[in-house]
């Protein structure tokens, strides 16, 4: 078993391994709440609980799945090329829908997190919570948060938002693709983009929108804001 968990290929192998095992479980039970993101995550933490790996030997292992994220990121600017004569025609929507989920977002979690007495750091990773996790972190360590745990909350709101979004957007009766886009890109980053393109090109087209923009508009206005005061 020693020899098995220090291979080469342990980490990769566990990965694929898990998240294929948990699509499955997603696909076949169709249940919401057991989101592949989620399961895998489990999954993989009880393995190397079982193992006794430590996180770094595993991230080590698993950097080259991590490299493949550039261009996964790259690769929606696909469905947005497909997708750019209705972006224009929604351009002024769009952007007060951004503008307002953005700024109630962070507003709200700050203000939460004073009234329950949360320590300063705490709050400032809470803050990033629905921005895409390679923005959230660095952002995080510049106005005084810290990025691990920046990128905790940015997982489970993913995950969360990814389970509950399509249920509460049925029960509000939100049926245009780019509005339940343009909410789980805002609201649940890139794990509600890929659950956006399950549902079509242009749900796709607009999650990944909101996401790029939230994460571009957070990472030039909330360093500046906390830097001011």
């Amino acid at each position: 078993m020693n020899v098995l968990t220090h291979h080469a290929l342990f980490a990769i192998a566990l990965t694929l391994a898990a998240f294929l095992f948990a699509a499955w479980l997603y696909r076949r039970s169709g249940w919401l709440v057991l989101q592949p993101v989620l399961v895998s995550v489990v999954l993989i933490v009880a393995t190397l609980l079982l193992c006794g790996v430590d996180y770094a030997t595993y991230r080590a292992g698993a950097e080259p799945i991590a490299w493949l994220l550039g261009p996964a990121t790259v690769a929606l600017a696909v469905p947005l090329q497909h997708n750019i004569e209705r972006i224009r025609q929604l351009f002024w929507p769009v952007m007060i829908t951004l503008t307002a989920g953005g700024v109630l977002s962070v507003t709200l979690t700050l203000a939460i997190g004073w009234v329950l007495g949360a320590d300063w750091s705490v709050v400032m990773s809470l803050a990033l919570k629905s921005v895409t996790m390679p923005i959230a972190m660095p952002v995080a360590e510049q106005i005084g948060g810290i990025a691990s745990l920046a990128a905790v909350m940015v997982m489970l709101t993913g995950v969360i938002g990814t389970a509950l979004g399509p249920l509460l957007l049925s029960w509000a009766g939100v049926e245009h693709p780019a509005a339940r886009g343009l909410s789980y890109g805002i609201n649940a980053h890139a794990i509600g983009t890929a659950h956006a393109l399950q549902e079509g090109q242009e749900c796709g087209a607009f999650a990944a929108l909101g996401m790029s923009l939230l994460g571009i508009f957070t990472a030039l206005v909330l360093p500046l804001v906390f830097a001011v005061g």
